[in-house]
Parts: structure tokens; C-alpha cells; sequence
């Protein structure tokens, strides 16, 4: 009987034990995602306060819009330029993407994001209206036309490259 007695309190104590130990794993785990969301926020809020978000892309963007974002830096957003290959080789802005306004969707769907800040320039205001309602169509959210093409983003000095422009 002291025997049972004796298993039976140490059985207790083991149980005393686990029953401590997972108290502990737990409230060690609470701890840390504690830490992890308040070290989350203050990330945020030093970079919330040093970049600012985005203001929405607009419908139509002047050159002097896109070359300031340029100039800064800032990320996430294509340039397309929806002419023919053939013109586009010959002078286009500096980092442009060629994709030709027959081809644009089905090149465009693939390979960008549809959340993505999208300008985009052809030859003429019809052909480039055209490829930035294709792309919207398509679930592009983000897509401003770039007004006056390729002949304002010079007239602002903006950096080109192609046969013709070097």
C-alpha cells in the first residue's frame, strides 16, 4: 500500500511537471509573437514615416510625373512601350519594356503583376488609350497613360536609348 502511495505521488509529481513545463513552452511562445508583432510594428512605423506609400496611379500621367519617379528611385513600376518593334528599336525611353500593342496582353498577363504601376506610351494618344484599356480589360489595376509618348518625355530631357537616339 505505501508502495501504490509512492507511485502514485511520484505519478503525481511527472504530471505536476509536464503540466508546468507546457504552461511555460506556451507562455514563452505568447512572448515571443508579442515581441515579434511589437518589433513589426515599430518596423513600420519607421518606414511608414521615411517612405511614404504611393498616392493611386493616375488614368493619364504627364513625363514630368514619371521622370520625378525616376529620379527618386522608387520601385514597382514598368514602362511599356507598345509600338512596334522595329520603331521601338530605333529610340525609346531608357528602360522601357517593348511590347507591341497586337501582342500586349498575352505578354503582359504572364509576366507583370496585375497590381503592378504600369505606363504606358505607343505612337499616337489612340494607340496608346488602346493598350492601356487592353491592359486594364485584362485586370491591370494600376495603368496610367503616359501623355504626348515618347515626344514629351524628351521634351523634358528624359534619358532615351535606340539606334537613333545614340
Amino acid at each position: 500500500m505505501e508502495e501504490n502511495k509512492a507511485v502514485e505521488s511520484v505519478k503525481d509529481a511527472a504530471e505536476s511537471a509536464k503540466d508546468a513545463v507546457e504552461s511555460a513552452v506556451k507562455n514563452v511562445g505568447d512572448s515571443a509573437n508579442k515581441v515579434g508583432e511589437s518589433a513589426k510594428k515599430a518596423l513600420h512605423n519607421v518606414v511608414g514615416d521615411v517612405i511614404p506609400s504611393q498616392p493611386p496611379l493616375a488614368p493619364q500621367s504627364d513625363a514630368h510625373q514619371l521622370k520625378s519617379r525616376l529620379e527618386w528611385g522608387e520601385p514597382a513600376f514598368t514602362i511599356l512601350d507598345v509600338r512596334d518593334r522595329t520603331i521601338y528599336n530605333e529610340g525609346h525611353i531608357m528602360g522601357s519594356m517593348p511590347m507591341p500593342i497586337n501582342e500586349l496582353v498575352d505578354r503582359a498577363t504572364p509576366t507583370l503583376a496585375k497590381s503592378r504601376d504600369i505606363y504606358v506610351y505607343g505612337g499616337n494618344d489612340e494607340e496608346t488609350s488602346q493598350a492601356a484599356q487592353a491592359l486594364r480589360s485584362a485586370g491591370f489595376h494600376h495603368v496610367s497613360v503616359l501623355q504626348g509618348g515618347l515626344a514629351a518625355w524628351k521634351a523634358v530631357g528624359g534619358p532615351t536609348e535606340g539606334i537613333v537616339e545614340s
